[in-house]
């Protein structure tokens, strides 16, 4: 089997994966994937398609992210390696399709606009 390399994205996250035949290393800028996201819900969200397809130890799996906090990068990455799995094997796609895993998010952050504290927030208005 050759490298399977996929993009995923989230917000301002892009993460790209590598996966090869293995015994389920997960790599993620040089570090474990334990050390890297430290949180339950996030290692949770990044081996979702992983667990879904039935595939946590037979891939090596190595990844470069970067952009956005930790929310963003972790789903980036369950993105990307759903889109692995699907090009494994097709018949993951409707395993993965019903979770939403296949979507990529489109919501990003609003721009601030000018006259305005924030992107919808006004300044307060003073009635002397």
């Amino acid at each position: 089997m050759e490298v399977i390399h996929k993009i995923g994205r989230r917000k301002t996250a892009v993460a790209r994966v590598y996966v090869n035949q293995g015994s389920g290393n997960i790599t993620i800028n040089k570090k474990d994937l334990k050390d890297y996201f430290t949180t339950g819900p996030l290692v949770f969200k990044v081996l979702q398609p992983l667990n879904m397809t039935n595939n946590e130890e037979n891939f090596d799996i190595k990844v470069n992210v970067y952009g956005g906090g930790i929310t963003g990068q972790a789903e980036a990455i369950r993105l990307a390696l759903s889109r692995a799995m699907v090009e494994l094997d097709a018949e993951n796609r409707a395993v993965l399709k019903p979770e939403g895993l296949m979507t990529r998010d489109p919501r990003m952050v609003e721009r601030k606009k000018f006259g305005q504290k924030k992107a919808r927030k006004k300044f307060q208005f003073s009635k002397r």
